[in-house]
C-alpha cells in the first residue's frame, strides 16, 4: 500500500485493529464511501459510492439526483477491517446515520489552507473556532486532516436537515471570517488566500476522512484535545508512529455522542446574515440549483454586469 515505506494492506488492517472502537466510531451506522487504492499510493485511488458484492452490511440511500442507491454501511470493527481489505486507507462516512438519514447528527468544519499557507495558520483559525463554538454552546472535536488541515466535529440534534445544517456552517464559516483575516469562505478557488472553510462538506453525500483513517501521505487522521492545538503535529502521527499515540491517549473521540448540541443560535446567524443581503453562497457544481442560491459562474468567466 506503501511502496516508499514497506507498508502493507495488512499493516493497514492492523492499524484499523489496534484503534478499532475509535475508527468505529467515525463510520457506525453511516453510510459510507470506499476510496480505493488498487495499486497503493504509487497509482491513482477511486471511489466507490454504492457498495461493491460482498460487502458485510449495507443500507439503501437516496444520492442529491434523487437516485436511489445502496451504501457500505459499518456496523462493528471486522466492517472496517473489511473496508481495509477492499484497499481503503482514509474512511469517507456521510453525517447522518440510520435510522434518520434526512436529518444529520454532526456538522462538520473542514479547514483547509490554500497555496501558501500550511498547518500552523489552519491552528489559529481554530483557535478563533473553537471560541466561536464556546459562545454558541457547542461543543468541537478536533483532529488533524492527515496532510495539511484540521477538522472540527460538532455532534448536534437530529433536528434539522442537510440544507439546514449546511446554511448553519456557512453562517459559521462567515463569522470566522469576520473574526480572524486569515479565514475566507470563497468558494471559487481563484479568490481564496488563507485557509478555506469548506461550508459544503455538510451537504448531503459529502464526506470527510473519518478519524483514525490513513491517508495517502501515511499520516493518521488524529484526533486531539484543544489543549494541544499549540503543538500538535501532524508529521508526528504516521501509521506506524501513531502505536504510541494510541497507547498514551487511547479514543479521544468517546464521548462526542453525549455532547449533542442544538442548532438556533448558529441558525439566528443565518438569519443575520440574510439581512445584510449575504444569502446562500455556490453548492458544489454537481447538485442541483438550490433556492436563492447565486449564480455559479467562475470568476474568470464573468463578463462586465453578469450576475456572480
Amino acid at each position: 500500500m506503501f511502496p516508499d515505506r514497506g507498508w502493507t494492506k495488512r499493516d493497514v488492517a492492523e492499524h484499523f485493529a489496534r484503534c478499532g472502537p475509535g475508527a468505529l466510531r467515525g463510520v457506525q451506522d453511516r453510510p459510507t464511501m470506499l476510496k480505493r487504492w488498487p495499486r497503493g499510493v504509487a497509482g491513482d485511488p477511486f471511489y466507490t459510492k454504492r457498495a461493491p458484492k460482498g460487502a458485510p452490511r449495507t443500507v439503501d440511500v437516496r444520492f442529491p439526483s434523487a437516485r436511489p442507491g445502496t451504501m457500505i454501511l459499518p456496523g462493528s470493527v471486522a466492517d472496517v477491517v473489511w473496508m481495509a481489505q477492499m484497499n481503503a486507507l482514509d474512511l469517507h462516512p456521510w453525517n447522518a446515520r440510520v435510522p434518520d438519514l434526512e436529518h444529520p447528527d454532526e456538522l462538520r468544519i473542514d479547514l483547509d489552507p490554500t497555496d501558501g499557507f500550511g498547518f500552523a495558520h489552519a491552528r489559529e483559525v481554530a483557535a478563533t473556532i473553537r471560541d466561536l463554538l464556546a459562545e454558541l454552546g457547542l461543543v468541537g472535536w478536533p483532529k488533524t486532516s492527515g496532510n495539511r488541515g484540521i477538522h472540527i466535529y460538532v455532534r448536534i440534534r437530529t433536528e434539522w436537515d442537510f440544507f439546514e445544517v449546511r446554511r448553519a456552517g456557512l453562517a459559521l464559516a462567515r463569522e470566522v471570517e469576520r473574526r480572524n483575516p486569515l479565514a475566507t469562505t470563497s468558494w471559487w478557488k481563484e479568490e481564496r488566500r488563507g485557509v478555506f472553510i469548506d461550508y459544503n462538506q455538510n451537504a448531503r453525500d459529502k464526506t470527510v476522512a473519518s478519524a483514525y483513517s490513513v491517508r495517502h501521505t501515511g499520516l493518521v487522521s488524529t484526533p486531539f484535545r484543544w489543549d494541544e492545538l499549540a503543538t500538535i503535529d501532524p508529521a508526528d502521527f504516521d501509521m506506524m508512529a501513531f502505536r504510541d499515540r494510541w497507547d498514551d491517549v487511547g479514543d479521544l473521540t468517546e464521548g462526542i455522542d453525549a455532547a449533542a448540541g442544538r442548532l438556533d443560535r448558529l441558525l439566528e446567524l443565518v438569519a443575520a446574515d440574510d439581512e445584510r443581503g449575504l444569502g446562500d453562497a455556490p453548492w458544489p457544481p454537481h447538485y442541483p440549483k438550490q433556492p436563492g442560491e447565486p449564480p455559479r459562474v467562475q470568476p474568470s468567466r464573468r463578463r462586465d454586469g453578469d450576475g456572480g
